[in-house]
């Protein structure tokens, strides 16, 4: 294949020691490409009032690829603080750069598989029936909506005169209409049916294609009866050229208990961005925890691809690095998948799951250690050496 441009945004905190890490291995493999550095993240918010500058919006409209790290994020007040002196005062308000990147290129389509790596110590494990343990097989790929719902940005505290008229047309909003407007904050969930039909139908077609049995919607409809009534009614629409694939449905809430009892009957979930990102991170936690959470971002022209920790400071600058590189690793991977390389991802996921199995180089979260310099003396390996153990195994 033609040699291709990816857009480098290491980003915040250990994204910048992560993200180098993966593209050792995409070295290793063969994957040939070349990397251009963009700015994003904190420090621009910091010195630019802007995290996500015009500079990386431009690369990545004309690369359409792109590998981002993680990301610090604070609340409204903390972000403005902030701020260089001469920024203050201008009425800038801080937004995740990701979710504008998804926002501004439509990447709309989230993908995040949760798969149990054998001999992994963090997964999950329960009693059985005799008394004894046994250790499910996870294997659950959560379809997220990416770009609308709670995280589409449109709120207020003190709404203005016009929205809050608006919303006092719903018989409901009587119960509010003593509240003074600086005390009155309102997030809205806006889901759109075009949204809708593309991320159930994406899910479908993932099922099909990797011979997943079911597609579960994960929402609240029986309380959010609109907007999770109209992911619903589309799941139905897509459901009808997949017969061979079954359609459930569960509330969010009851997902969350369910994935902790039976997580091994589900396949394929898709849910609205907020109850995506939930069920994500809970099965995320059945697999290892955010060191080995990957995801995509997919737009019609565009596509990111990042790990779903975070940004995790506190462990930046300690030398030798102790963070776990995995997540970062399986994103790449994710990456070949995207262009066509799937033999590469294969090679990169193969190592990956041999190196965990063997157990001979784990991290520190693998040891059910506590963070921080001491736990190399506990037999925890660095950052770089999981990527060398994992790239020793494309040889």
């Amino acid at each position: 294949m033609a040699r291709r441009t990816v857009v480098s945004m290491p980003g915040d905190g250990i994204g910048k020691i992560v993200l180098p890490e993966a593209i050792r291995v995409l070295d290793a493999v063969g994957f040939e490409a070349d990397y251009v550095p963009a700015d994003i993240g904190w420090e621009f918010w910091i010195t630019e009032g802007n995290p996500l500058p015009d500079r990386t919006v431009d690369l990545l409209a004309r690369h359409g690829l792109g590998l981002f790290g993680a990301i610090t994020s604070k609340p409204k007040n903390e972000a403005g603080a902030e701020l260089a002196p001469h920024l203050r005062d201008r009425g800038l308000v801080y937004y995740s750069p990701i979710v504008g990147l998804r926002q501004r290129f439509n990447l709309d389509i989230s993908i995040r598989p949760c798969r149990s790596l054998p001999g992994n110590p963090l997964n999950f494990i329960r009693r059985n029936a005799a008394g004894g343990w046994e250790e499910p097989i996870v294997d659950a790929v959560i379809f997220r909506q990416n770009t609308e719902g709670l995280y589409g940005g449109v709120e207020w505290t003190d709404p203005p005169p016009d929205v809050r008229a608006a919303f006092e047309t719903h018989p409901k909003f009587k119960r509010f209409a003593d509240t003074p407007g600086p005390d009155l904050a309102i997030s809205s969930r806006i889901f759109t049916r075009r949204a809708c039909a593309r991320i159930t139908r994406a899910a479908f077609e993932y099922a099909a294609r990797h011979g997943y049995p079911s597609v579960t919607v994960c929402e609240k409809p029986n309380v959010l009866r609109e907007t999770s009534g109209m992911m619903e009614e589309e799941a139905r629409k897509a459901s009808a050229d997949f017969p061979d694939i079954k359609l459930w449905s569960t509330n969010i809430d009851a997902q969350m208990m369910w994935l902790t009892k039976n997580p091994e009957d589900y396949s394929v979930i898709v849910a609205g961005n907020m109850f995506g990102d939930i069920v994500s991170d809970a099965f995320a936690g059945l697999v290892g925890g955010l060191g080995f959470a990957c995801s995509a971002n997919i737009g019609d022209e565009v596509a990111v691809f990042e790990p779903t920790h975070g940004s995790a400071p506190k462990y930046a600058d300690l030398s030798p690095s102790i963070v776990n590189p995995i997540a970062m690793i399986l994103t790449a991977a994710m990456l070949l998948d995207h262009v066509g390389e799937l033999d590469r991802a294969d090679a990169v996921r193969n190592a990956t799951a041999a190196v965990v199995s063997e157990g001979e180089v784990r991290a520190y979260d693998m040891l059910r250690l506590p963070g921080g310099p001491d736990v190399l003396s506990k037999g925890a390996a660095t950052t770089t050496q999981i990527t060398d153990a994992i790239i020793r195994k494309l040889v």
